[in-house]
């Protein structure tokens, strides 16, 4: 591997972990030219632990992640078994649920910046993996991990924070230029073609050194070594096949007879999977999730209901969600070709460089029984979906029927909803949720506002 120059803004190159016998191409002040070999450098990083304020930040490009970023940070969504910030909680032990965010202003007030004075942010989009994780650690105030054009990670005051929606490279600081390949969700359909390597290795953080439940003898098993059930869950009369990938049941969750699981998969904490299921992995189902029928290839995240029959596919589903029985999707044209789907910021459709590709359905989004959604369809927050034919492949947030230009599910009608909803899970709709919910129908009746 050979070492770039540093330039005169002190910028260099790094492009993976090298060889014993290479340098690492950073430059940290702090650090000796021996330091700076391998393997003393490594052993100088692993060392450090992490006692900065944590904070995931949205990018310049979060809008591309809608409908799902309507109503959380970037960091907050799920790939794998852990959310974003979930894994980088744990991957550098950080107490779980302290860090903050920095994302639009009028999801703070649930979603707030950390206290403190020095930080450590990093890219909310970003997904933590073995050389990132040792560059990150060795962060020093005023340093920065760049990748083309965007912010990987970077150790400021918070003051530099205050008065922002999302992170760019700082001007100033020292950088390193980071030529690998980072793994950043994108696009929505990342969630689910990133998911198979996301949930392998998450399955590895949480279960390592760790010893699964006993497996009910009712159970059918393949590879159980590779099958890990939470104290609490209950499996009983399934069939488990972990020779394609990791199966993990959360606490308290429960897989009920005549399933058939193909992993890898997930089940989340309080999760149920119902009688005579069929589950084709890579697939994850959120804590408090109810799913039943054909699941391929998704993910769907906590507290929605997939109850009944039919098939869901190459799909990402919000929280809050309800798919009324029998509701499929198409994930696959006639005609083999690539799926289009809706993007925000673009207003309009684009290619997704997929032959595969379902459905995208915001929170608290809802269908009625015998829904069929075509190839690519995109659904915002808050519509709720009714009538005879396909729905449009664009369904508008907070659209009362199947046409992308119809009624609008009026605010307090669409917030007393939410309320019953989630009260059937013993969790309040907060006012900071209201004052989010309220802010995405007033930018739904006035698309075009500064918000």
């Amino acid at each position: 591997m050979r070492i770039s120059e540093f330039g005169r803004n002190e910028s260099v190159v790094f492009n993976g972990f090298p060889t014993e016998n290479e340098h690492l191409p950073v430059k940290f002040s702090q650090c000796t030219a021996a330091d700076r070999r391998f393997p003393n450098f490594v052993a100088n990083i692993v060392t450090v632990l992490v006692m900065l304020p944590l904070v995931l930040a949205d990018d310049q490009y979060r809008d591309d992640l809608l409908p799902f970023v309507f109503t959380r940070p970037t960091g907050d969504l799920r790939c794998g078994i852990l959310t974003i910030r979930q894994k980088w909680e744990t991957v550098l032990s950080v107490p779980a649920g302290t860090s903050g965010s920095l994302t639009r202003f009028y999801l703070s007030g649930r979603f707030p910046l950390v206290a403190g004075t020095e930080c450590l942010v990093i890219n909310g989009a970003l997904l933590p993996d073995e050389a990132l994780l040792r560059l990150v650690q060795a962060l020093k105030p005023g340093q920065q991990i760049v990748w083309q054009d965007r912010l990987l990670a970077a150790s400021l005051h918070r003051d530099q924070l205050v008065g922002l929606e999302w992170i760019k490279p700082i001007e100033g600081f020292e950088t390193v230029h980071y030529i690998g390949t980072p793994v950043l969700l994108k696009k929505p359909w990342d969630i689910f073609t990133l998911i198979d390597a996301a949930l392998r290795s998450d399955f590895q953080l949480l279960t390592k050194g760790r010893r699964s439940e006993v497996i009910s003898g009712t159970n059918q098993t393949m590879k159980p070594d590779q099958i890990f059930i939470e104290p609490g869950a209950k499996v009983e009369c399934a069939i488990l096949n972990a020779s394609t990938g990791p199966i993990y049941i959360g606490k308290d969750a429960e897989v009920m007879e005549g399933c058939m699981i193909r992993g890898p998969f997930a089940l989340g904490e309080h999760g149920v999977l119902k009688m005579g299921a069929k589950i084709y992995g890579a697939t994850t189902i959120g804590p408090g999730a109810k799913v039943g029928g054909e699941v391929s290839n998704s993910v769907v995240y906590g507290n929605s209901n997939k109850a009944h029959d039919g098939f869901l596919g190459n799909s990402v589903i919000g929280e809050w969600c309800n798919l009324g029985a029998d509701s499929n999707n198409s994930n696959l044209k006639n005609n083999y070709s690539e799926v289009k789907v809706w993007n925000y910021p673009a207003n309009d459709y684009i290619g997704t460089g997929l032959q595969f590709c379902g459905l995208f359905m915001g929170d608290h989004s809802k269908c009625s029984i015998n829904t069929m959604f075509n190839t690519g369809t995109v659904v915002g927050v808050f519509a709720n979906i009714f009538g005879a034919g396909f729905p449009a492949k664009y369904v508008p947030s907070f659209s009362w029927g199947s046409d992308s230009g119809g009624e609008i599910f009026i605010i307090d009608k669409a917030l007393q909803l939410a309320e019953r909803v989630m009260s059937r899970r013993n969790v309040p709709l907060t006012e900071a949720d209201k004052n989010i919910l309220t802010h995405l129908y007033t930018m739904q009746l006035k698309p075009t506002a500064e918000d």
